[in-house]
């Protein structure tokens, strides 16, 4: 019986989506860690099939900010409208009635992480720009979504990640606050790396997951980009992807990178043991995290 009473909840959530659509099925999707998403196949009165993704938005993220379904839905919208590789955004429901959660109903993708291009310095370039493209978007209503980034450090825990330095990381970004005001505010992905950016044929596909998406400096993408490439490619391929963003956004000034560099080394503080990568695999990010921390602080 509760295969067939999700299966009922599944066409509810369909139809309410794609009014003319008749569900076929639905599946979980794999690899979610903030949000639950469930995949739907539906098909259309001339015969077509398309596919749709739900994403129902986790406990945390929902504390934070109870309207992040609605945020997230219409600033895809803004995206989508503007030309950016997202997903097209297909329907809200905030009532409650089907779901216990808001969700939205998003198009589903084709296409896969890629964590071993065939072409590096392409696959790098195509980064840069993509994420060059989100920072020149211009969002109507700015003042309602979303929020501010500042200093891009929180409080202190009180037991400090040593491990991985946090304590003397912190020490240096509250001496260097507040910052000299020296680029434009722009609209922040909050949380740009590979795992985040589908591909396709070679192509970027679509940039996903954006319940972290701030106004703040564009530095602090770059830097978190910046962390995560030299994980999963080396500091070579750090530097490609830093020289190839300031082709592009020639505009940004630079000269506070290396802030931006130890607010990104923070974000693995007290959660990288908990992340299972492997016992070898977490040494060499500890190594390389241990690096470019040393490299920021010069």
């Amino acid at each position: 019986m509760g295969v067939a009473l999700d299966q009922k909840k599944w066409e509810h959530v369909a139809r309410r989506a794609i009014p003319q659509g008749r569900l076929l099925r639905a599946w979980p999707l794999a690899g979610g860690v903030s949000a639950q998403v469930t995949a739907l196949e539906i098909a259309l009165p001339d015969g077509a099939v398309i596919k749709a993704v739900v994403r129902q938005h986790g406990g945390v993220d929902l504390a934070r900010n109870p309207e992040i379904a609605a945020d997230e839905f219409h600033l895809l919208q803004t995206l989508h409208a503007a030309g950016l590789p997202v997903p097209a955004p297909y329907h809200l429901d905030r009532s409650g009635e089907i779901l216990s959660t808001p969700y939205l109903v998003l198009e589903y993708v084709e296409g896969q992480t890629v964590f071993e291009p065939d072409n590096l310095d392409g696959y790098l370039g195509q980064l840069a720009a993509v994420l060059a493209a989100i920072h020149r978007v211009t969002v109507p209503d700015r003042a309602s979504f979303p929020p501010h980034l500042g200093s891009g450090f929180g409080a202190c825990p009180a037991t400090p990640d040593h491990s991985l330095d946090e304590g003397r990381v912190r020490e240096a970004l509250e001496a260097a606050w507040p910052l000299q005001t020296l680029n434009d505010e722009v609209l922040l992905h909050g949380d740009f790396w590979p795992g985040n950016v589908l591909w396709q044929d070679g192509r970027i596909a679509a940039v996903i997951d954006w319940e972290d998406v701030r106004w703040g400096d564009p530095l602090a993408d770059v830097g978190n980009a910046r962390l995560e490439i030299l994980w999963a490619f080396g500091p070579e391929a750090m530097r490609c992807f830093t020289k190839a963003y300031g082709e592009i956004a020639t505009t940004v000034d630079f000269a506070h990178l290396a802030y931006w560099d130890l607010c990104a080394a923070l974000r693995p503080a007290g959660k990288l043991a908990g992340w299972r990568l492997g016992e070898a695999r977490e040494h060499e990010m500890r190594d390389k995290h241990k690096w470019f921390v040393e490299q920021a602080l010069m």
